[in-house]
């Protein structure tokens, strides 16, 4: 599926007034106006961000620096001392971009209830917790009349991927712009050589391939007097119910870059994975590696690796009928060569030039969309990228193949009534006596 197209600049007033003799025009003006009356006296447009991580203050540096006056409102994450830090930080180094009294830093699993409502319609909201928590934020935001920009992943199993598309559907009919954080799509050298391949210059895409291969993932061991659900939030990347898997959290970019030059989604999967050399008491498989069947016959393979001194490679291969190329997250320098030898005197066609850093476009594109009121949602596109991993992840941990259709259906949720968990709830998993937590095992795990 393509990127959404903007649809050119917003008209002047006189050309709105003079729609308005124009019936059907009615209703697209009445949602134009607004959606710019949401921002203050000053057009200044409001921010709350939720989730204060290294990920979330890099995606609200962004944000805060996109054209047209902008202010942080307010900010929410479960530990309630980053929702400080990161207030603190901002009144410090930007005083003119911060508005974040004490009474607007919420923390808690409730917090993000309390950042939105304080935003009011038409502000922009970051999401950017762990994953497992994205559909349902996401559905609270657009329920508010927000904007949105939501960072990857965007769920960590079917339910929360049906969760996403209702929510997106409905963003759609009140004019609410979502820009989600697949930034290789905001990449100028990504679209650029998608464009070659989808043209036809090595003719059909008959492979792809997914990589990302490298070190050990970190684990940080519980600290005294730390519950068990803050433990694991502190480690979301090491537990499934709240990163969806290495394959699915890592290896994002790289499954969406191959199905975008495919220009279609996966219909089945089935795949491989396990725990090798890991020891770290959580529930990461250190490999996966999974083979995605497309409608036409052709294949696209995944392969996700952290494991020490091991071969380390982090892009995407695709090979043509009449040649191949390397692009995507991991690679400086794409390229596209006649054969399959990539060979430097192969080489048929490089980008020219430099490129935008694409995190800082992905919120250019979100804020002018909203103050010009461009259309823009990004997430069923987000949502089938993600649930292509999740598809991976259910075939790898049951060994079972696997089809889209079916398993989108699944029920099967990782973290059962997580909206209604509070700070002294327990985690969905739980340690054994011996401080380890259930994994996945091929051929005995459930998924559908």
């Amino acid at each position: 599926m393509k990127a959404p197209k903007d649809r050119g600049k917003s008209s002047s007033r006189r050309e709105f007034l003079r729609t308005t003799a124009q019936i059907a025009a009615g209703a697209a003006l009445a949602n134009a106006i607004a959606a710019r009356s949401y921002a203050g006296a000053d057009n200044t447009l409001k921010v709350a961000l939720i989730g204060c991580g290294g990920r979330g203050g890099g995606a609200l540096a962004q944000a805060l620096a996109t054209k047209g006056p902008t202010k942080l409102w307010a900010t929410a994450d479960f530990f309630p001392q980053r929702a400080n830090a990161t207030a603190d930080a901002i009144a410090k180094n930007s005083p003119n971009k911060a508005d974040v009294p004490p009474d607007r830093r919420f923390g808690g699993l409730d917090a993000y209830k309390k950042a939105i409502d304080s935003l009011g319609e038409g502000g922009v909201v970051i999401l950017a917790t762990p994953p497992g928590f994205r559909p349902i934020h996401l559905e609270y935001a657009v329920s508010k009349n927000c904007h949105v920009f939501m960072e990857k992943s965007f769920a960590v199993d079917a339910p929360g991927i049906r969760r996403v598309l209702k929510a997106g559907e409905e963003a759609t009919k009140k004019n609410l712009k979502i820009v989600g954080g697949l930034n290789q799509r905001y990449r100028k050298h990504n679209q650029e050589i998608i464009k070659q391949l989808q043209d036809g210059l090595i003719g059909e895409r008959v492979s792809l391939w997914a990589y990302r291969m490298h070190g050990a993932v970190g684990f940080s061991p519980k600290n005294p007097n730390e519950s068990d659900l803050a433990h694991q939030i502190r480690n979301y990347s090491c537990f499934t119910w709240l990163n969806g898997s290495f394959l699915l959290d890592w290896l994002i970019h790289n499954l969406d870059v191959c199905c975008w030059a495919k220009g279609s989604w996966p219909v089945s999967a089935q795949g491989h994975g396990a725990r090798m050399v890991r020891t770290e008491p959580d529930q990461l498989f250190d490999h996966y590696a999974v083979e995605y069947s497309f409608a036409d016959g052709t294949r696209m393979v995944a392969q996700g690796r952290h494991q020490p001194n091991t071969w380390g490679f982090f892009g995407v291969v695709i090979h043509g009928a009449t040649g191949s190329a390397i692009l995507g997250e991991g690679i400086g320098a794409m390229r596209i060569y006649k054969g399959w030898d990539r060979a430097p005197g192969n080489q048929i066609w490089a980008p020219e030039g430099g490129e935008p850093n694409c995190y800082q476009v992905e919120h250019d594109v979100l804020f002018d969309a909203i103050r010009e009121n461009k259309p823009h949602n990004d997430t069923e596109r987000c949502a089938k990228s993600a649930f292509t991993g999740i598809l991976g992840r259910m075939a790898a941990e049951s060994g079972q193949l696997l089809e889209w259709d079916k398993a989108l259906a699944s029920d099967i949720a990782l973290a059962p009534g997580l909206e209604t968990m509070t700070m002294e709830s327990d985690p969905p998993v739980k340690p054994d006596a011996q401080g380890r937590y259930p994994v996945a095992m091929p051929g005995v795990t459930r998924v559908l």
